[in-house]
């Protein structure tokens, strides 16, 4: 499960977004498990996951958190046999939230664009921040970093409305029926390319952009920057 230390990345996809999928999408006939049965099944692994996630890092991580919560509501609103919009809504709030969290943040002291992107486990921040000292830039770094900030929570708000959207356009089936459960696997497998890869890859191109607005500023190589291991 594990390289280096870290959770191969294929192995959580397949936990987390194939297997339950597959349950919702393959398993949900009364002749298999039943609408109930393959929900409740399909629910486990991902909140599984971020339960074992927590318990292996001795640590809450948040993001886990918000994962395992996500999950419940979920199935709160399949088991409440509520109206599929509020499923679109479920899928909306919780990027959208983080991206309200992380503007606000931005007259915090700690500004949450230091957790997800310019962070000690990425980054070694102790000798950025000597070079930046150095060369007197320690503040157009902080005006790059608010900037970043508005950047990252761009890339919440697109996966908010993109996943009201796919929400609306996919599951539309009652709550509580096996046409509810299949549409569901559908907006579980199709979530991932969709939404978390083109995410993922803004999140990774505000990286490198921070890095080398960085680079500038510092004088340091990229290498210098990335923590080592």
């Amino acid at each position: 499960m594990k390289r280096d230390g870290k959770t191969n990345p294929l192995i959580e996809i397949g936990i987390t977004v194939l297997l339950p999928a597959f349950i919702l999408m393959k398993l949900s006939s009364p002749d298999r498990l039943g609408t109930l049965g393959a929900l409740l099944l399909a629910l486990s692994f991902p909140v599984g996951w971020g339960v074992l996630d927590g318990i292996r890092r001795h640590k809450l991580n948040w993001l886990s958190v918000l994962g395992v919560v996500s999950t419940l509501l979920t199935g709160g609103i399949a088991l409440l046999a509520l109206d599929a919009q509020w499923l679109a809504v479920k899928e909306a709030a919780v990027p959208g939230l983080i991206g309200l969290a992380v503007l606000a943040s931005t007259w915090t002291r700690a500004p949450l664009i230091r957790v997800l992107v310019f962070n000690a486990q990425l980054f070694d921040t102790d000798k950025v921040h000597k070079a930046l000292e150095a060369r007197r830039n320690v503040v157009p770094f902080e005006l790059r970093l608010r900037t970043g900030t508005y950047l990252l929570a761009g890339t919440f708000f697109f996966s908010s409305v993109a996943n009201y959207i796919l929400a609306r356009v996919i599951v539309s089936a009652p709550a509580g029926t096996e046409a509810f459960n299949e549409q569901l696997g559908r907006l579980t497998l199709l979530s991932y390319p969709i939404i978390a890869i083109p995410s993922m890859l803004m999140m990774m191109a505000l990286m490198f952009w921070l890095a080398r607005g960085a680079k500038t500023l510092t004088g340091l190589d990229l290498g210098d920057m990335l923590q080592t291991g």
